[in-house]
């Protein structure tokens, strides 16, 4: 199985994991589970520390490779395919990441673990 994580997600697993459910918690931890981290949360986290939005233990381009290693994450890379599903879903959800990790989960058939509300609202499995 493998699964794509939200950015905050990613985030709150690597700090820690406290806020993230147990159901989710079980799928990262299990070593037959693939866990994925979008070139877009790479992206979007790196932006967001850049802008002040984002604390950050160390540079964004220091963090998010050193935590998917630590964490034995592999790096889910944007397609055309997933670039013009993107742009081409219902406007349920106005952040353009989240828009991006949508497409990518449908078209890669895969489960997105999420806490937000409005990712599930698109036809795409989300795990919480």
């Amino acid at each position: 199985m493998r699964v794509l994580l939200d950015t905050h997600t990613f985030l709150w697993w690597t700090s820690g994991g406290s806020r993230i459910s147990d159901r989710a918690r079980g799928l990262i931890e299990d070593p037959e589970v693939e866990v994925l981290l979008s070139v877009a949360s790479a992206w979007e986290i790196s932006i967001k520390s850049a802008r002040g939005r984002l604390q950050l233990p160390v540079p964004a381009e220091r963090f998010v490779p050193d935590r998917l290693r630590r964490h034995r994450m592999s790096v889910l890379d944007v397609a055309l395919p997933h670039a013009l599903r993107a742009g081409a879903l219902p406007e349920i959800h106005a952040d353009p990441f989240d828009r991006m990790l949508v497409a990518q989960a449908q078209i890669e058939g895969l489960p997105i673990l999420t806490a937000d509300p409005a990712i599930a609202r698109y036809e795409v499995e989300t795990i919480w």
